[in-house]
């Protein structure tokens, strides 16, 4: 990683994860396999933003801890890619326990549970479907009745224009979300907070 860090793939440790390679990966990601319109494409990092704050508009309220955990929703793919979810089914089981696995060690370090409730699972994934019917319409080239097809409708009353932003834009939002959830948290686990001398 660009941080110095070195990740073990296979067994991954929280003490090897930093919120920075997070952001520079995810924003250099491709949502579309990179097939969207625009001058860039439109990043996991961005994806994320927007999926955090439909999160928190689907359940106001929401508690910082599970606007993080919706914030890092994808954070594994810094590492991994993403990939396109029918590919992901044929990979099997495997590809997800090795997903799995890096998701765990990334919630542990940044103070969330491992084990994510399935209730809010489910918000995380109202609000990812939400996000990608608006992507599909705008960027993808999807007309309202296939996303609806795919994504279902998104949430009455919300309402965004997605414009892809350049990497290092990405990249900074992400940052910044992460670290006003993480204060609101009350633990600000940056890049030094697990470095010991």
């Amino acid at each position: 990683m660009l941080s110095g860090r070195r990740l073990d793939l296979l067994d991954p440790s929280p003490f090897d994860i930093e919120i920075e390679d997070i952001a520079h990966g995810l924003a250099r990601v491709a949502r579309w396999n990179g097939q969207t319109v625009g001058e860039h494409a439109f990043s996991v990092a961005q994806h994320s933003c927007v999926v955090e704050e439909l999160a928190a508009y689907l359940r106001p309220g929401l508690e910082p801890k599970w606007r993080l955990t919706a914030l890092l929703h994808d954070a594994s793919e810094y590492v991994i890619g993403d990939m396109i979810s029918p590919f992901k089914a044929a990979l099997g089981v495997s590809y997800k326990a090795f997903e799995a696995r890096l998701e765990d060690a990334i919630h542990v370090r940044f103070g969330l549970p491992a084990e994510t409730p399935v209730e809010i699972k489910k918000l995380i994934k109202a609000a990812d479907k939400a996000c990608a019917y608006f992507e599909a319409t705008q960027l993808a080239g999807f007309n309202a009745d296939e996303a609806l097809g795919f994504f279902g409708p998104p949430p009455a009353g919300y309402h965004i224009l997605i414009e892809p932003l350049p990497p290092s834009v990405a990249q900074g939002r992400y940052v910044e979300r992460y670290r006003i959830l993480s204060e609101a948290m009350g633990v600000l686990a940056g890049p030094d907070a697990w470095h010991t001398e």
